[in-house]
């Protein structure tokens, strides 16, 4: 089916987030409700289980040190107390270790407990964008590229698992670790000593902080150029055909070349600057370190500390720069996983512009010949085109009728068949099927009842089997073979090696243009639908195919109401009526025998079209 609604010459831009990000709390609202309705297994105990482990690494971790130092004072203290002393220090060395052993190991443990629910959430995350965009409008998915929205779900997806494991599991617990280490070294040592350590902290996260805003811009057109190459990748490999019939695979290799390079430049500014926060990083542990020793000097000069003590000292600010090494990677990645989880939460704002009504119901039963359709005074109006649309349609079809509609490009055939479908809704007036106007039937309902065969009949890149089937999900494999054989494709699916396993390719590339026409014209007849329509349905074909094809759809007609978009006014002779439109009017209407005893516009497209025949 051709479009018919306009699409933008703007370039279309990857799904970023320009501005202010979400405040903190209201993302970590939006975090906290997605893992709770991320259905994980044993949701309540892993993340009670995750927390205390978290608080419990954290305060183990403060601890071991100050066991280190009081070995290394009793060694001290003991030169001359011999095997007692020794195996004193022993016992205390012992206890760092282990202390320091299950500090480290409580994290793990953690991971391995809560990473069900942080897959669980990425998943529902994921699983629900992407229900989301399906439901969206036609124009919504006319005017993005599919790369860039794909890309979109997937950052967004991941930076759910991300923020988890850096916001719940990263930064909070080194807050945490950073007050317990200032509690410790001013209850056990002195104040100055947490003091300096606050003090460092305090600097080294304000430069990190600072200079990794600085890096957001770099970041922001990383991912930019990141969208835009898989973009370009994406296009190129979907218009394959197009590509290659113009000869034009150096020219998409090129954009794609000249997209990669702006990627290329963007990350080696992104690594520059990662250098230079990484330097300004080491400086300030470096200096914090060193206050830190010479602190502890003095008191031990002045004996109030014992050697040991120096020791414990500093492993605990170095305890604390552990977490810190990761503070920038980890400020800047959790301020882009707030762009990309805003990215995939704009999606899930966008509203579609056909919805179910919240009073929806599905479609009545219709007759057993098929489906009652109605347009009463329909109008619709594309907004960014001049012309086109349809305006005052009115007409019906009865159950078991054939209404075929004609006219020239752009006189609005494929709007009629999108208003049928309820891809759009009218602008005016109302379509109607079984006395139910559609804006009241749930889309699900409706669709389950229509079936349709478009000009350019697209595939899924799997089996023959699964494309047939898609018309009707549950469909037993007899009912495929009577639909193939209904569309002349049985003989030809049994030639091939796999059989119905054969896999079609990408968009059914693999198929020639009428072995994919009739494949969608199979899914059609499989899901025997009250309201068949035929959009050019064998433009593709063959003549002795097409003369074979349409003996076949006479037949598929008989007992439901059949609506025929065609440019081969031979295939629509046997019409019950036929609508020609022009600039979206009817400008005639009849039989075939009507309008050509009328011998206005569709008799002179008939003479044009039968012009030089036998």
């Amino acid at each position: 089916m051709r479009g018919a609604t306009f699409r933008g010459s703007r370039r279309d831009a990857p799904l970023m987030v320009e501005g202010p990000q979400p405040g903190a709390l209201k993302a970590l609202g939006d975090l906290v409700r997605l893992v709770l309705r991320s259905r994980a297994p044993g949701l309540a105990w892993r993340v009670a289980a995750a927390l205390i482990l978290t608080v419990a690494g954290k305060a183990l971790g403060v601890a071991a040190p100050l066991l280190l130092g009081k070995a290394v004072n009793a060694l001290a203290d003991g030169r001359s107390a011999g095997e007692g002393m020794a195996l004193a220090f022993a016992g205390l060395a012992a206890g760092w270790a282990f202390v320091r052993f299950v500090a480290a190991a409580a994290p793990q443990a953690r991971d391995a407990l809560f990473q069900s629910v942080s897959l669980a959430a990425q998943r529902r995350a994921a699983a629900e964008a992407f229900a989301h965009a399906l439901l969206l409008s036609l124009d919504y998915h006319q005017t993005k590229r599919t790369g860039a929205l794909s890309r979109t779900i997937d950052r967004g997806a991941r930076a759910v698992d991300f923020l988890i494991r850096m916001l719940l599991f990263t930064l909070a617990p080194s807050a945490l670790e950073l007050v317990l280490a200032a509690g410790v070294l001013w209850g056990v040592y002195d104040w100055t000593f947490a003091a300096a350590a606050v003090a460092t902290v305090g600097v080294y996260g304000v430069l990190t902080f600072a200079i990794s805003d600085w890096r957001i811009r770099h970041r922001r057109e990383l991912n930019e150029a990141d969208s835009e190459a898989a973009g370009r990748a994406v296009d190129a490999l979907l218009n394959y055909e197009t590509v290659k019939s113009f000869g034009a695979e150096a020219r998409a290799a090129a954009d794609y070349d000249r997209a990669l390079a702006d990627y290329t430049a963007a990350s080696a500014k992104a690594t520059g600057s990662l250098a230079l926060l990484n330097i300004v990083q080491g400086a300030v542990m470096s200096l914090g370190l060193g206050v830190m020793a010479v602190l502890a000097g003095f008191e031990v000069s002045a004996g109030r500390m014992g050697p040991g003590d120096v020791t414990a000292v500093v492993l605990v600010l170095i305890g604390l720069y552990t977490p810190l090494n990761m503070l920038g990677f980890a400020y800047r990645e959790v301020r882009q996983a707030f762009i990309d989880m805003e990215a995939i939460n704009a999606l899930a704002r966008e509203q579609p512009e056909v919805a179910d009504a919240p009073d929806a119901g599905d479609l009545p039963a219709g007759s057993a010949k098929g489906a009652d359709l109605r347009f009463e005074h329909v109008g619709f109006q594309h907004d960014q085109r001049a012309g086109g649309g349809l305006q005052d349609l009115t007409f019906r079809a009865r159950p078991g009728m054939t209404v075929a509609v004609v006219g020239p490009s752009g006189s609005g055939k494929t709007t009629l068949v999108r208003l049928a479908l309820r891809l759009i809704d009218p602008q005016k007036g109302r379509v109607r099927m079984d006395g139910a106007d559609l804006k009241s039937v749930r889309q699900a309902s409706l669709r389950s009842a229509i079936a349709l065969v478009p000009q350019d009949v697209a595939l899924f890149n799997d089996t023959l089997q699964a494309n047939v089937a898609f018309g009707k999900p549950g469909a037993t494999l007899e009912a495929v073979w009577r639909a193939l054989e209904a569309a002349e494709l049985a003989e030809f699916a049994r030639s091939l090696p796999d059989g119905l396993d054969t896999r079609v390719g990408e968009r059914g590339l693999k198929l020639s243009g009428g072995e994919r026409q009739r494949v969608g014209i199979a899914r059609a007849l499989l899901a025997d639908p009250r309201l068949l329509i035929l959009d050019e349905a064998t433009s593709a074909l063959d003549s002795r195919t097409e003369a074979a094809i349409q003996r076949t759809l006479r037949a598929a007609m008989a007992g439901r109401t059949t609506l025929v978009v065609a440019h081969r006014l031979s295939t629509i002779v046997d019409a019950d009526l036929i609508l020609v439109l022009k600039a979206g009017r009817v400008v005639e209407r009849g039989s075939h025998a009507e309008l050509i005893a009328l011998d206005g516009e569709y008799a002179s497209l008939w003479r044009r079209q039968t012009r030089g025949r036998a």
